[in-house]
């Protein structure tokens, strides 16, 4: 079994789990195979949604009334913005229209969702931060939902995303 990598806090488990999503979305545009783009998507499609499972049941309530809730708030907007690319890249395949298009877009929108995250004293890890909250212990959380999350994923696929709070209409 492989060594699961160490972080020193909630941050840098957060951060990492960037680092590796923006390279898969590298490996995703310099594949020129059909099958191994798809099978990328699906897998950056995965990681996304354990992402934003550890950040939306764990990390952002943590920090709601600590922080400013405009910037939770445009978190859980963001993520839901990706969730419903996320599901309808996981229901269709490289040979539907716009899928390509679609993962593209995808990565544009967690590049700008990482920024607004990871920005150097006004993004919303820097608020966080400063809030005396113990981001060990909550990196230990994170963590062991992390991992509870990945073994389901080897099981078989992730259940559809869930909207937070963006309502589709029906």
């Amino acid at each position: 079994m492989p060594k699961q990598p160490t972080y020193t806090d909630a941050i840098a488990l957060l951060k990492a789990d960037h680092k590796t999503v923006d390279d898969l979305f590298a490996k995703f545009e310099s594949a020129t195979d059909a099958a191994a783009k798809e099978a990328i998507a699906r897998q950056i499609c995965t990681e996304l949604k354990i992402h934003a499972a550890i950040e939306e049941e764990i990390f952002y309530p943590t920090f709601r009334g600590k922080i400013p809730d405009d910037m939770l708030d445009e978190a859980y907007v963001e993520h839901d913005g990706a969730k419903v690319l996320i599901n309808d890249l996981e229901a269709s395949s490289m040979a539907d229209s716009f899928f390509e298009a679609k993962v593209t877009v995808l990565g544009e929108d967690i590049k700008h969702h990482v920024h607004e995250e990871e920005a150097r004293g006004d993004g919303l890890f820097s608020a966080c931060r400063v809030t005396g909250v113990d981001m060990i212990e909550l990196k230990d959380k994170l963590l062991a939902r992390k991992l509870e999350l990945m073994e389901q994923a080897k099981a078989g696929p992730l259940p559809p995303a869930q909207l937070a709070v963006v309502k589709l209409a029906a």
